[in-house]
């Protein structure tokens, strides 16, 4: 009876131990996984971290790019009344790698300096300016603003069904300059049609219809924006787009 009472402690003290050995292994896998779980979430709170820094900092290179090209001669070619620019290139280029945000963000950034050459610094915004202050306001910004925000539209459309070829960047490209010819166009038109300077040129083209005025006055600067665009848009952004890929963000 002694014997078989110690045959029993001893058993109890194995199961005992047995069970402290899995509970202990136990434990030590919890802490692994929790330790895995947790070096995770650490990495991808710093890509999502280095993600959101890069995006704020192309935001700005774009932005003071911007500034620099509106207020010295890279962002236009001025003969007049007829004014062609080069600033629709950052914007795409935001609009391309940043999205929609991003795109309408840098289109106002663009509308409102090109409101502000309107204080001196372009002949023809001067004129639109004498006239209404909030119509050229309205002119000058609002149609930039769509451009910007549409051109990432497309090209997010276009990219979601081919990503392997450089055709998205160019239609983006292209898209952005004539958005930007046609939105203002129209919106000059809209608002100023009866104004004395756009009455003077229709005189000057020759062109009472609306639609053929239109086509006249900006039908060289947008191929000619377009044209530019298609080549400088397309390889800065697909140049931009891969690098961002290679440094996953």
């Amino acid at each position: 009876s002694y014997n078989i009472r110690k045959e029993q402690k001893i058993i109890k003290l194995h199961i005992k131990s047995n069970a402290f050995d899995i509970d202990s292994k136990n434990c030590a896998a919890s802490r692994r996984s929790n330790s895995k779980e947790e070096n995770i979430m650490s990495k991808t709170s710093a890509a999502a971290s280095r993600q959101k820094l890069v995006r704020l900092v192309l935001t700005a290179l774009l932005t003071a790019l911007i500034i620099v090209m509106a207020f010295t001669p890279l962002g236009y070619l001025k003969a007049g009344a007829i004014e062609i620019t080069f600033i629709t290139i950052p914007v795409i280029i935001g609009a391309v790698l940043l999205g929609p945000v991003g795109g309408l963000f840098l289109g106002a950034v663009f509308g409102i300096t090109s409101f502000i050459q309107c204080f001196g610094m372009s002949t023809f915004g001067v004129a639109l300016f004498s006239v209404s202050p909030l119509r050229t306001a309205i002119v000058c910004i609002v149609p930039r603003v769509l451009m910007g925000w549409l051109t990432a539209v497309i090209f997010k459309a276009i990219s979601s069904k081919d990503k392997t070829s450089f055709v998205q960047y160019l239609v983006a490209s292209i898209a952005g300059p004539l958005l930007n010819t046609i939105l203002f166009t129209g919106t000059l038109l809209l608002l100023f049609n009866n104004a004395p300077i756009i009455i003077q040129l229709k005189e000057q083209f020759g062109s009472t219809n609306v639609m053929a005025f239109a086509a006249a006055f900006v039908g060289v600067n947008g191929l000619i924006e377009a044209g530019v665009c298609a080549v400088l848009g397309t390889a800065l952004c697909k140049a931009l787009s891969v690098a961002m890929k290679k440094m996953k963000i």
